[in-house]
């Protein structure tokens, strides 16, 4: 019953914690009551964000290509099993928290821009951009919420000249990661919790709010506001906007419908890509 309890207060600790952490960037707000909410991973980007990061850290030669492989097999096997196992995911959130522990927080963000501009720019789906910017244009603030880390997820908000992100909080001390989360990740239920937590901060109406994802895992988010779409959706969220009246937008074609490089089930493939990300980082600033 305590285990049962701890699982679901879960991602309301998580949620809060992500919108304690959030910090928007000033914009006009003419309609300051609504905002939009777009998922990262498939929906804003072709791909897993962090996975691309990993390869940017790649192309410096902080790991080998072995390395970056291995890493990306596991993210497409958690994506054919067409769920998340809690042990898995537990098992790589605790290698990722070990490697990434005493990482300096500056380091981090400062890769994540370069490797934004040289890996990332490219692979923003011009509609779902299109999408965002409508709401900029209408004064309506725009949060990315994903489970990647709130630096890296931070870096991709700024660059895109949206109001700013919600994402997974590592703990810092002395402007280093300890290797613990604060919270857990923002993933799933969480990521609602996040974004419940962030309306009341910052005033907004939910009934007025919009909310994007490509995945059924984001059903919690999506049921919260009052415009929900489905972008580039998997079966299961398709089905469910189709019968709930839910906008689709699909920005694939052909080849890329059934394989947007290497598509992660978000959670597991974050943390995944994470764990690859924070060994070459560590190669790095041992050498």
């Amino acid at each position: 019953m305590r285990r049962l309890l701890r699982r679901r207060q879960e991602p309301r600790l998580a949620g809060e914690v992500a919108a304690a952490a959030a910090v928007s960037m000033p914009v006009a707000e003419p309609d300051p009551t609504a905002a939009a909410f777009f998922d990262v991973d498939n929906t804003m980007m072709r791909g897993a964000s962090i996975y691309h990061f990993a390869r940017g850290l790649a192309g410096r030669g902080l790991f080998t290509t072995k390395d970056l492989l291995r890493f990306a097999v596991g993210q497409a096997i958690f994506r054919v099993r067409g769920n998340e196992n809690a042990d898995h995911i537990t098992e790589a959130k605790e290698t990722a928290l070990a490697f990434v522990a005493g990482l300096k927080v500056d380091d981090v963000v400062q890769l994540g821009e370069e490797i934004y501009d040289e890996v990332m720019a490219d692979r923003i789906w011009a509609g779902t951009r299109a999408l965002a910017q409508s709401h900029l244009d209408a004064g309506q603030r725009v949060w990315l919420v994903t489970a990647t880390p709130v630096e890296l997820a931070s870096v991709i908000a700024q660059r895109l000249g949206l109001t700013g992100a919600l994402g997974t909080v590592a703990e810092t001390e002395n402007g280093a990661y300890t290797g613990r989360l604060v919270g857990d990740l923002l993933h799933g239920p969480a990521k609602a919790e996040a974004v419940r937590a962030l309306a009341r901060k910052e005033g907004l109406d939910l009934t007025r709010c919009s909310a994007y994802s490509d995945s059924a895992n984001d059903l919690p988010l999506l049921s919260l506001v009052g415009n929900a779409s489905a972008v580039n959706p998997d079966g299961e969220l398709r089905e469910h906007a189709r019968h709930h009246g839910w906008t689709i937008h699909d920005y694939r074609t052909g080849r890329k419908a059934t394989m947007i490089g290497l598509p992660i089930a978000a959670a597991a493939g974050a943390l995944a890509g994470g764990v690859a990300a924070a060994i070459a980082l560590r190669r790095h600033y041992r050498s």
